[in-house]
């Protein structure tokens, strides 16, 4: 149990895997205790079959909750141990494999059922002596892990430590050619430059912040992986635009950080309202748009030829 100690829960399934093999090990010299010539990991299989029915291997799976492979495996060690055949009124169907207990494991079944009750009296004796109800607790765990698998809940706790090391900052000369890099790449990957993005990436002092808006960087470790700037339209309304992200920088949250921070400084200079034109292929982009409050609208024609969506922020 030391190693347990020293690792703590990032070991939850190797000791998951332990009390698992503890029990199995267990319940192994259960079963020889009333003669039945059962192997814990047959008994869901078993279960499935006892009232006598046949069925599929894809049932059966589907039924307990295991994989086809796995069960598959099961169905074969109990086929050599006499226990499970396969079904004769089935056997001309190829594209089926239909199973059922034979006579030997249908004889099983008395004596299981004095075990079951035993057994499940012992367990809950055993249940009642600890602080936590375990059963309840796998439950519980089995549940959050189908809304939110762990892979993904590590995914987000990734993206939340590395968007931590990630700095906002506004316009700098030194910046420059990054802010066209940066666009140019991610235009260049799905569409084309166009008139109107020469224009914006190449006079970004001239064509932005000397009309009142503002040009903001997300740096790693001091580098620019992500750039978006904001576009005074009128006297209350600015365009989020020139949004760009690094495929470097993949997977930290850069999208996210930069649009809000674009909405923070948009309330700063006073905006009432912001305006976005993007693409519908953009999916990521568009999903971000949505999580920041953005809806649809039908604005004025656009300057791009890549735009076909276009969308609102009421401030």
């Amino acid at each position: 149990m030391e190693f347990y100690d020293k690792v703590g829960k990032l070991a939850i399934g190797s000791r998951m895997r332990r009390l698992t093999e503890l029990h199995m090990d267990q319940a192994g010299k259960v079963y020889e205790q009333y003669n039945v010539e059962m192997q814990p990991k047959w008994f869901p299989v078993f279960y499935s079959l006892c009232n006598g029915e046949e069925k599929t291997i894809t049932q059966i799976a589907h039924e307990i909750g295991h994989s086809h492979p796995s069960v598959s495996t099961i169905v074969k060690e109990m086929t050599r141990k006499g226990i499970i055949e396969e079904s004769p009124r089935k056997r001309g169907d190829a594209r089926k494999n239909y199973v059922m207990l034979t006579e030997k494991g249908l004889s099983f079944d008395a004596p299981l059922q004095f075990q079951f009750m035993d057994v499940n009296s012992a367990i809950e004796k055993a249940l009642a002596e600890t602080q936590h109800n375990l059963w309840k607790a796998i439950a519980e765990w089995e549940f959050i892990l189908e809304q939110r698998s762990l892979d993904k809940r590590v995914q987000d706790e990734r993206k939340l430590r590395e968007s931590k090391e990630i700095e906002i900052v506004d316009y700098d000369p030194k910046y420059q050619q990054a802010f066209r890099n940066l666009n140019e790449e991610w235009i260049t990957t799905y569409f084309k430059m166009e008139e109107a993005d020469y224009k914006s990436l190449d006079h970004a002092k001239e064509y932005i912040l000397d009309k009142g808006g503002c040009i903001m960087f997300a740096l790693d470790k001091g580098e620019p992986v992500g750039t978006c700037a904001l576009i005074k339209m009128a006297d209350y309304t600015y365009e989020l635009a020139k949004m760009a992200v690094s495929p470097k920088a993949k997977g930290k949250g850069v999208g996210t950080l930069l649009g809000n921070a674009a909405v923070e400084r948009a309330k700063l200079l006073g905006a009432k309202k912001l305006y976005l034109e993007s693409n519908m292929i953009l999916k990521p982009a568009i999903s971000l748009y949505q999580k920041l409050g953005f809806k649809k609208v039908l604005g004025n024609p656009s300057p791009y030829e890549r735009c076909n969506i276009q969308m609102e922020l009421a401030l």
